[in-house]
């Protein structure tokens, strides 16, 4: 069985760090750890990304504004999605079901976010995924989840 650091720190050092176990400080250093993890690999994703012209691509029909965005390094969301995941896997209760579905939900609406962006940088398509889709699977994902919440809830008070 994997183990967070937090339930890896309570098991090993038998009590000496029972602060760990505060949803607070864990809150905190989930934040903090997010930061410093955008931080760090936040330039070099964004030299890559521009080494390898991986830009965004500005619609003609737009505001003349934009026009300004073209070339700008897209797939930002990839670096929260990386953070998101490691904050997640150092500081959260993997026990608990609540975390894993807003884990899922938030990588599939990353998901989501990638195809569009394939679409705009690959197939050169400056639409991307189209708005209808867009929400039609968001709105799916979304389903999914309310599904499970009220599925695997175990008390009225969680399902209410």
């Amino acid at each position: 069985m994997l183990l967070s650091l937090t339930q890896w720190l309570a098991i090993h050092l038998h009590g000496a760090f029972h602060v760990f176990q505060y949803l607070t400080l864990r809150a905190i250093l989930g934040v903090l750890t997010a930061l410093t993890f955008s931080f760090m690999v936040g330039p070099a994703m964004i030299r890559r990304l521009s080494a390898h012209q991986i830009g965004q691509m500005v619609r003609n029909d737009g505001p003349k504004s934009h026009l300004s965005k073209s070339g700008t390094p897209t797939m930002g969301g990839a670096l929260i999605l990386m953070s998101i995941g490691v904050t997640t896997a150092l500081w959260s209760d993997w026990d608990n079901r609540y975390v894993w579905t807003v884990l899922i939900v938030t990588l599939l609406f990353g998901l989501i976010g990638f195809y569009d962006d394939y679409k705009k940088l690959v197939m050169k398509n400056p639409k991307g995924l189209s708005a209808r889709y867009k929400y039609l699977w968001q709105s799916l994902v979304a389903m999914g989840a309310v599904w499970v919440l009220y599925r695997y809830g175990t008390s009225p008070f969680e399902t209410r």
